[in-house]
């Protein structure tokens, strides 16, 4: 197969954004102002922490949801509807149970309007490319996970997309079996024997990203905004020891864990940044008290700083290290810095301080520096009888975060000051009263 040039544009999006309308009135933006270009020839990684909008990204550039604002330009013309050249293959294998793999691996051409006998034939061989060779008539139940997520790349090869686009593809599989068809799925794009112009991967992995794409866009969140674009020029097969390898994985950890670096500083792009926006409301990560704690012990006397190395050690995603750090950097207790994270003198205090030291440490960075803490403290001490309904908090939420998210919000703010000691929590009345312990702050 030969691509047309990689400077030609496939799939162009322009000022992208995405937002729903709640209950109240009120819009939640997803994305906002997305501007990326899908080229031939490339391998593009859509990276970001949970809650990014990368797979609703995905799913404006495949036509499943149409944006609020902006539109998806395909081959020079505004897209209408579904993306005729595109086809995704999903985290959950999404298999008709009932269904033979050759029964399978033809719903798309079925779909299309394909003969009987070409979509069989066309069938067939994607079957035999990706692997699948004798398991025809073998139904779902009968075969393994990687290769049920084997007939669903056939599935969607099968229809000769010109992008091929995955979302997290991987992540429902063990670690060997993951890795075993990564290479595969690498081979098979490298050796041109798939039928695809390019391909968009929505991965949590950074390590996978770098291992994978040509370029790795990275999101922020609240709402989703491209932090960077980031090309990778390491040939292919890449070498995870390299130090070209780390010091790129080492870039991409640095930027989703300063989300207050502009993308200006990070992207290879020279175009005019728009305006800084307004700041936005302070999302919490929904994380415990005792994550926060353990990470802070894990730091203590640690020579390894570097965050994705701990990461590796504790064989942890992105998606569940990322919420643990920034709920300690949220509280001050750890400093990050190309890379690397390092405990704060408040930090070190709070690691070697009794239970009541820790509750008092805990009390301190949270009045300091977490705006929602302080703000139902100082509702409670308004009040004669210190009590607030939590409905007034999510009144507050849910000016900023969907029903949804406000839930998890409430639920994260009371379990840090239940700790801390701040303020109680009644669940059967659903009021939040200020604690009588008298703690200086």
């Amino acid at each position: 197969m030969v691509f047309k040039t990689a400077t030609e544009q496939l799939i162009v999006l322009k000022n992208v954004s995405k937002s729903y309308q709640q209950p109240n009135g009120q819009q939640i933006v997803i994305l906002e102002n997305i501007n990326l270009e899908l080229r031939p020839g490339e391998i593009v990684a859509l990276l970001g922490p949970s809650g990014s909008g990368k797979s609703t990204l995905m799913r404006i550039v495949a036509g499943l949801i149409p944006p609020s604002q902006g539109e998806v330009i395909y081959h020079n013309r505004p897209l209408v509807g579904l993306n005729p050249g595109v086809a995704i293959v999903f985290q959950s294998f999404a298999l008709y149970p009932w269904l033979t793999v050759l029964e399978n691996v033809e719903l798309g051409l079925k779909a299309k309007g394909e003969a009987p006998d070409s979509r069989r034939q066309k069938a067939l061989r994607m079957i035999d490319i990706i692997g699948l060779d004798g398991f025809e008539n073998a139904y779902p139940k009968e075969l393994s996970g990687g290769m049920r997520q084997r007939v669903g790349f056939a599935r969607a090869l099968a229809v000769e997309p010109e992008l091929l686009c995955m979302d997290e593809p991987f992540s429902a599989l063990d670690v060997l079996t993951a890795e075993n068809l990564r290479f595969e799925l690498l081979d098979l794009w490298l050796e041109r024997r798939i039928p695809t112009q390019a391909i968009l991967i929505v991965t949590h992995g950074i390590e996978e990203a770098v291992i994978m794409a040509d370029r790795i866009i990275v999101l922020g969140r609240n709402p989703g905004r491209i932090r960077a674009d980031l090309p990778v020029t390491l040939p292919h097969y890449r070498d995870r020891k390299h130090p070209t390898f780390q010091a790129l994985v080492d870039r991409v950890y640095t930027i989703i864990t300063n989300p207050e670096l502009e993308k200006i500083e990070l992207t290879t792009t020279t175009s005019v940044e728009p305006a800084t926006p307004p700041a936005k409301y302070q999302s919490l990560p929904s994380v415990r008290t005792g994550s926060i704690a353990g990470l802070l012990e894990l730091l203590e006397d640690r020579q390894e700083k570097d965050l994705y190395r701990l990461a590796q050690e504790l064989q942890l995603e992105v998606d569940d290290i990322l919420p643990i750090v920034e709920a300690a950097k949220l509280m001050d207790f750890v400093e990050l810095a190309e890379g690397d994270i390092s405990l704060k003198p408040v930090g070190q205090e709070f690691i070697n301080g009794g239970i009541d030291e820790r509750k008092q440490i805990m009390r301190s960075q949270l009045l300091a520096n977490i705006r929602l803490v302080q703000q139902i403290y100082r509702l409670l001490e308004a009040k004669n009888n210190q009590r607030i309904p939590e409905e007034l908090v999510l009144d507050i939420l849910e000016s900023h975060f969907s029903p949804e998210e406000a839930e998890r919000q409430l639920k994260t703010v009371v379990d840090w000051g239940r700790y801390a000691e701040i303020y109680g929590y009644d669940e059967p009345s659903g009021q939040i009263f200020l604690e009588q312990v008298v703690v200086s702050h």
